[in-house]
């Protein structure tokens, strides 16, 4: 089993048109990453055996193996592979290779500590799809290893993307169908790359799995509606903000306005 050809094309052109790596680099962008990795921190044990499916150009599994752990990386893009592979560093224990969250066959079961799915629920777009991706991670992650999935959260996108910043017309989403007019949840296909759901979504799709929920994390928050600002500010300022943020990613009042989910879970 595996990713469409038609949608792993759309996929691939997407990230070798798009800067991955350096979209975690910048004041703003930090806060998502600080904020993943000041959880996956939290569950580190000596010696964890770590898998990161969907790694991407690296940025977490370099930071992994640069705290000293051999992690395994799972990557659906040559072009991200490519950039993943020019960044390592000397020392650096960690095995690329390609391939998709719905077939992790080549791992066995129970196999690792830490399982990261960071991108991967990005791209899915059936239930069928995202149910077999969650299987998979659980499959290979050893009874009561840790399970960290982001999404992308629809109402961060709509208020963002679509009233703010105006990336897309709201009103034209809503004639085509991608936007329910009364309820204002979206509808995803592969060619908008990006699949966006809510909380109950993910809910929902949580409820059939024998896993305990940890943490559902907001892990940008407001940061992308003040990305100018943020981008702007002083050490000392940016490290208020990030206390500020780590002190209410967890809040349920709020963790709809997020622009990324991470959802933490434990194998029962």
């Amino acid at each position: 089993m595996g990713i469409n050809k038609d949608i792993n094309k759309l996929i691939s052109s997407y990230y070798s048109n798009y800067d991955e790596n350096g979209r975690l680099e910048s004041k703003h962008g930090q806060v998502e990453f600080l904020t993943t990795m000041r959880y996956i921190e939290k569950y580190l044990i000596p010696g964890a055996k770590v898998i990161e499916i969907g790694a991407g150009t690296g940025r977490y599994s370099r930071a992994l193996a640069g705290m000293g752990y051999v992690i395994e990386a799972v990557e659906l893009t040559e072009h991200n592979i490519g950039i993943f592979k020019e960044n390592l560093k000397p020392g650096h224990k960690i095995n690329i290779s390609q391939g998709n969250a719905l077939d992790l066959s080549r791992f066995g079961d129970n196999s690792f500590d830490i399982t990261l799915i960071l991108g991967p629920m990005y791209h899915l777009y059936t239930k069928e799809d995202k149910k077999q991706a969650i299987t998979e991670a659980l499959r290979v992650t050893k009874q009561g290893g840790i399970i960290f999935a982001a999404y992308c959260i629809s109402d961060g996108s709509i208020v963002w993307q679509g009233f703010q910043s105006k990336a897309f017309d709201v009103a034209d989403y809503i004639r085509r169908g991608k936007i329910n007019p009364e309820t204002f949840g979206t509808f995803s296909v592969p060619e908008d790359i990006f699949e966006l759901v809510r909380k109950e979504d993910i809910d929902s799709l949580m409820s059939g799995f024998n896993a305990e929920r940890l943490h559902y994390v907001s892990t940008d928050l407001f940061t992308n509606y003040m990305r100018e600002v943020i981008d702007s500010m002083s050490g000392d300022e940016f490290e208020l903000y990030l206390k500020y943020h780590f002190a209410v990613c967890e809040r349920a009042d709020m963790c709809g306005i997020t622009h990324h989910s991470l959802d933490i879970f434990r194998k029962g």
